[in-house]
């Protein structure tokens, strides 16, 4: 069987497995003190479109993703996610991914983690991540006098294709305001702007085109050096883009909601250091809109047990 057919099973096993252990919530300040519990946490999210540092493809895939995870009280988690495609009429299901991770709080302003994904991707997905194979991530934040919170995440993609793997470096600035009882006592809204940028090369995107049949590796390896140049242009350290977000999270007892809108500006989508560069990116963007910047926006509803 197909492995990308086997996601549904994946993803119930993924679910059997994290019920068997306890969890707390990531989402929230981890705690130190012991007192937090573990938790099981079920929710679905919608976003408009599907955008990967900065990049997007030629046609708007909006999706559907259910989630389910499971935290333990000392701060390892698992979680799985199935993405469906809501413009399309066949092959909706798009892909998911499995996650195991820790988080931790050093101190009460000091915190960081790691985790290990695992990504499944339709062969027809029109998502710039699909030629990805999986990710490791590593994060650390600190709260500077409640005034502002610096963080970086620095990510190792693994690529399902021959074009190789990329390291992401990601800082960014961010500051919480909290607002309480907003309908009762128990509830509260937090309201987080966020700055940053996403540093890295591009070989997934290398990988995203010759999906597309956009550039061939088959033909830079025998024959073209053109080609052969344009791919370790695009396997080059360089500023991807710049983001500005402000997530929402109002959170009441068992129920979280949220709103994420986000507008990113592209940099250095495709190499045109060179003629031949400048040729092969003006094939490769013949009739398709290719943006150098882009609003989209994610909506979510949770609940925790």
């Amino acid at each position: 069987m197909n492995l990308f057919y086997k996601l549904p099973l994946l993803f119930l096993f993924s679910s059997s497995v994290s019920l068997a252990y306890a969890q707390t919530d990531t989402t929230t300040t981890a705690d130190t003190s012991g007192t937090e519990k573990s938790h099981l946490k079920i929710g679905v999210s919608y976003v408009n479109n599907s955008v990967y540092l900065g990049r997007t493809d030629t046609i708007t895939t909006p999706g559907i993703t259910p989630t389910i995870s499971y935290t333990l009280k000392s701060g390892l988690y698992f979680s799985g996610a199935m993405d469906f495609v809501t413009n399309r009429k066949k092959n909706t299901l798009d892909g998911g991914n499995l996650e195991i991770g820790y988080d931790h709080s050093f101190t009460d302003d000091f915190e960081g983690g790691l985790s290990l994904t695992k990504l499944f991707y339709n062969s027809n997905s029109t998502q710039v991540s699909s030629s990805l194979s999986s990710v490791i991530t590593a994060y650390a934040d600190y709260d500077i006098a409640d005034i502002i919170t610096p963080a970086v995440l620095l990510s190792y993609n693994i690529d399902k294709s021959s074009t190789g793997s990329d390291f992401i470096f990601s800082p960014n600035l961010s500051h919480d305001f909290d607002i309480e009882g907003i309908f009762s006592d128990n509830d509260f809204l937090v309201i987080s702007p966020q700055a940053g940028l996403n540093a890295g090369s591009q070989n997934y995107y290398a990988g995203y085109l010759e999906k597309k049949n956009r550039i061939s590796k088959k033909v830079a390896n025998a024959v073209n050096a053109a080609y052969n140049s344009y791919y370790d242009a695009l396997g080059q350290f360089k500023l991807l883009d710049y983001e500005i977000t402000a997530p929402i999270v109002y959170k009441n007892g068992h129920f979280r909601f949220s709103f994420t809108p986000t507008y990113t500006f592209a940099q250095n989508n495709l190499p045109q250091s060179t003629a031949a560069e400048k040729a092969i990116t003006k094939s490769i963007e013949s009739g398709s809109p290719y943006k150098s910047s882009i609003f989209y926006f994610s909506v979510g509803v949770s609940l925790k047990f």
